[in-house]
Order: C-alpha cells, then sequence, then structure tokens
C-alpha cells in the first residue's frame, strides 16, 4: 500500500501561482510513476501530468502544457505541481495518484490521495 497525502492548495488570484505537493508514504520502494488529476465542480475527474519513477519523463494535459510542471524527490518521497498563471477554469479539488505503469498513469492509476482544493478567483 501506497498513502498519498497532498497539500499547498488553497484561494488565490487569477493570475498568481502555487505549489502542490504529495507526500508519499508506505510501499514506496516500488517504482511508481506519479502525477496528478483535477475534479472541477460538476465534472468528471482529469488527468494533468504524470513523471516517471526517474523523473526523466513527463506528460501534461494539453489544457495545463505551459503552465504546469511536475517535478519529484525521489529522497524524499516527494511530488510537486507547480503551477503558474492561475485562471478561474483551474479551480478543482487536485488529487496525487500513484501507479505500477507510467504510460497507462492517466487510465488507471493504483493509489489515490484525498486532494487538496485550488481556488482561482477572477
Amino acid at each position: 500500500q501506497v498513502q498519498l497525502v497532498e497539500s499547498g492548495g488553497g484561494l488565490v488570484q487569477a493570475g498568481g501561482s502555487l505549489r502542490l505537493s504529495c507526500a508519499a508514504s508506505g510501499r514506496t520502494s516500488g517504482n511508481y510513476a506519479m502525477g496528478w488529476f483535477r475534479q472541477a465542480p460538476g465534472k468528471q475527474r482529469e488527468f494533468v501530468a504524470t513523471i516517471s519513477w526517474s523523473g526523466g519523463s513527463t506528460r501534461y494535459a494539453d489544457s495545463v502544457k505551459g503552465r504546469f510542471t511536475i517535478s519529484r524527490d525521489n529522497t524524499k518521497n516527494m511530488v510537486y505541481l507547480q503551477i503558474n498563471t492561475l485562471t478561474p477554469e483551474d479551480t478543482a479539488v487536485y488529487y496525487c495518484a500513484a501507479s505500477g505503469s507510467y504510460s497507462r498513469f492517466d487510465n488507471r492509476p493504483d493509489y489515490w490521495g484525498q486532494g487538496t482544493q485550488v481556488t482561482v478567483s477572477s
């Protein structure tokens, strides 16, 4: 089992930035790809970004390319999502996730965090 705990969400004005963090614990010895999903009010959960175990590969949803940056620090079992130039459309609960497969990360992650709320005011 892997436990994931997100932090860093909050209320921010449009144009601002946030950095979300995800702390992993438990069986972190597995070579998990990590990443983020989000769910806006009234919408389905959607893939945002993923990063491979080594950190050498990343993939983003088209809607966030150029504004979001995912990174990880395996020495600390941490994953980060830097979000820049926030818009009200980024308002959502952001979920950290872990998957045994980088290529299939956005289909069915193995573990989920509880989520952190990001609210962007116009």
